[in-house]
């Protein structure tokens, strides 16, 4: 078995026998690796608590034929500690490494700046300079552009017209209103501007938005992640109990709400 280290995030783990757990990570150089961490399911274990989900860390592994084998590690930022410590945060950060976790589909493909952009957003969490619900719809935004979905926002995103009135998922983006679907979310322009600037890092413009079109922002964003992730987030589930409404803020009041095209979380 070769061996080799890199740096990564813990995405999450589940159980192997009776001591061992699998550890899916996310790292700079290597991409999404699941790995063996023999034994820390055991008081004495040497790194246990070391790889823990939201954690940023330094590791040696050796590769095996369906799973590397984790021989040491070492903590670079203990994100967690401050995440688990809050709610909101706790629940936007799952969803966040549930997102990383379903972008980056194959191991060991190189996915440096869905690393580079998921660190970033467990540390803007971890440091509460603003609102967890944000952070975590600029994450998503973000995440979709490293993947190629950015949405339109600024124009049609059919026939590139200035004159935009309506957010189409199924378009991809803002539409016209000759272009708009049926169905198709009729949100504030308040709203869009927060998603450009979600997307853009202008977090000023962003801190300053009124709690209604951030609750209309978080449905549009997740509506269109989960439209082509082609599964739901699980964690969003979580994340609703602490922003109730957002879904009905999403919805066009004209449409009826069995309309497939309309948004509900």
């Amino acid at each position: 078995m070769s061996l080799y280290r890199d740096e990564g995030v813990v995405l999450r783990t589940q159980k192997l026998g009776e001591a061992d757990r699998i550890i899916t990570i996310l790292t700079r150089r290597t991409g999404k690796v699941r790995g063996v961490a023999k034994g820390v399911r055991r008081t004495m274990s040497r790194f246990g608590a070391r790889l823990e989900p939201f954690s940023h860390v330094d590791l040696q592994l050796h590769s095996g034929r369906s799973l590397d084998v984790i021989t040491q590690v070492e903590t670079l930022h203990p994100y967690g500690e401050a995440i688990v410590a809050d709610y909101a945060r706790y629940t936007a950060g799952s969803a966040m490494l549930e997102t990383a976790d379903r972008l980056t589909v194959g191991e060991k493909e190189p996915a440096l700046r869905q690393f580079l952009l998921l660190v970033g957003g467990l540390r803007t969490l971890a440091e509460g300079g603003h609102e967890a619900r944000l952070v975590l719809d600029a994450f998503f935004l973000r995440s979709l552009a490293v993947a190629g979905y950015a949405p339109a926002l600024s124009e049609c995103a059919r026939c590139g017209a200035e004159a935009v009135r309506a957010f189409a998922i199924v378009a991809g983006g803002v539409v016209c209103g000759a272009c708009r679907p049926a169905g198709a979310a009729v949100p504030a322009a308040e709203t869009i501007a927060l998603m450009i600037a979600l997307l853009r890092g202008d977090w000023a413009a962003a801190d300053a938005s009124e709690s209604r079109h951030r609750a209309e922002c978080s449905g549009l964003v997740a509506a269109y992640l989960q439209w082509h992730l082609e599964h739901g987030i699980r964690s969003l589930r979580h994340v609703e109990r602490e922003w109730p409404g957002q879904a009905e803020a999403a919805r066009d009041p004209a449409e009826p709400a069995h309309d497939p095209h309309v948004f509900r979380v």
